[in-house]
């Protein structure tokens, strides 16, 4: 299993959280996703099937920028 953390500096509230790891739980091999709107950051465990490219491109589905933090 693999873990990342994405710096996600357009994350200002609850619903944006929520946006995020309702998205990202959707993509078939995460196993967690967890915001923090403090730091503005996502840290998502996922199988070695899943691409940080797929990843990132989810993000962008949502409607977010991320970089690798």
């Amino acid at each position: 299993m693999k873990k990342v953390t994405f710096s996600v500096p357009e994350m200002s509230c609850g619903h944006c959280t929520s946006s995020i790891e309702k998205g990202l739980s959707a993509v078939a091999g995460v196993h967690s996703v967890t915001s923090d709107l403090a730091t503005k950051t996502t840290t998502i465990e996922f199988d070695d099937a899943v691409t940080t490219a797929q990843l990132i491109e989810t993000f962008d589905d949502i409607g977010f920028d991320v970089k690798e933090a």
